[in-house]
């Protein structure tokens, strides 16, 4: 229960802490820390218009997609905590309950009868598939490691007592922030600001999504941002004692969400065409972290 505590908690400063850091790189005085979240109220009080061409499809899709990535949090422990849903193999039930809201919301974009839509449905689908063989390598590297198959067990078991073994969480946290910027369409992926239909992903997805239903896509984006940030917390909090796991974990989420800031900063947008190259690549990258595990465990003929 104190993981999702944790994680709603954060997910309030997360999104602000970003927009702080790129105003402070680029010279700005930028909004306020809690301006996102005022945004997403003030959606919460504002009716919501339907297309007449869409379907009951567009109307539960938003619902859908928040409640998977609430569901999805439920899974995640903090340090020798068990998250509130625990059991053998959870973490495919994480990959595919944020796939199952993941469908639901590019199924909306379709029935909305737009092409522009259908396009950035499209490459979310394409990029989410990419995706999904680094964090299941990433995973079961981690669970071979430790001989467990759930998140509680695989964090609560995994001890970094070595330089490989440092290496190899590091990496991890390194694949886990760039699956968290391709789901949550950031940069290099995408470019969350742009008002160019030709080129966006996600956010030509949402078009026409207003009101109390846009206000549900924005929180399931800042939960998500926090989500993945707890997992890499619980990759360096292990069985630490809860004073100094706290502590930790805040630390953890503000670097995290400073990075994203920094990354977003200095570096450009890929062109569309290398966007897949880039994400296959972390496969490879959660491939080395495989064959650190096997290096670690002597498994080597």
């Amino acid at each position: 229960m104190l993981t999702i505590i944790l994680i709603l908690f954060t997910s309030l400063f997360f999104t602000g802490i970003i927009l702080r850091t790129k105003s402070i790189a680029s010279g700005r005085k930028g909004p306020g820390i809690f301006q996102p979240i005022k945004d997403v109220i003030r959606l919460f009080r504002k009716g919501t218009i339907y297309s007449e061409t869409t379907s009951i499809i567009f109307r539960i899709a938003p619902v859908i997609y928040f409640s998977t990535v609430v569901m999805a949090c439920l899974v995640i422990p903090f340090g020798s905590e068990k998250g509130v849903v625990s059991f053998d193999g959870d973490f495919i039930f994480f990959a595919y309950v944020l796939a199952l809201g993941k469908f639901f919301s590019i199924i909306s974009a379709m029935d909305t009868g737009s092409s522009f839509e259908g396009m950035g449905a499209s490459r979310e689908a394409l990029y989410s598939m990419f995706a999904e063989p680094a964090f299941f390598i990433l995973i079961g590297s981690f669970a071979l490691f430790t001989g467990n198959t759930s998140f509680h067990a695989i964090f609560s078991s995994l001890h970094l007592g070595s330089s490989i073994t440092y290496t190899l969480g590091g990496l991890a946290a390194f694949v886990l922030i760039m699956i968290a910027m391709i789901e949550n369409s950031r940069m290099p992926v995408d470019d969350p600001k742009t008002h160019l239909e030709l080129t966006m992903i996600h956010e030509v997805m949402v078009l026409d999504n207003s009101g109390f239903d846009l206000g549900l896509i924005l929180t399931a984006g800042f939960l998500k941002f926090a989500m993945y940030g707890a997992i890499i917390a619980d990759f360096f909090i292990g069985s630490l004692a809860l004073s100094l796991a706290l502590p930790l974990f805040l630390f953890i989420q503000f670097t995290y969400a400073v990075l994203v800031g920094v990354v977003e900063s200095f570096m450009a947008r890929f062109r569309m065409s290398h966007n897949p190259q880039f994400i296959l690549a972390l496969s490879s990258v959660s491939f080395l972290i495989f064959l650190g595990v096997l290096l670690v465990l002597e498994k080597f003929v």
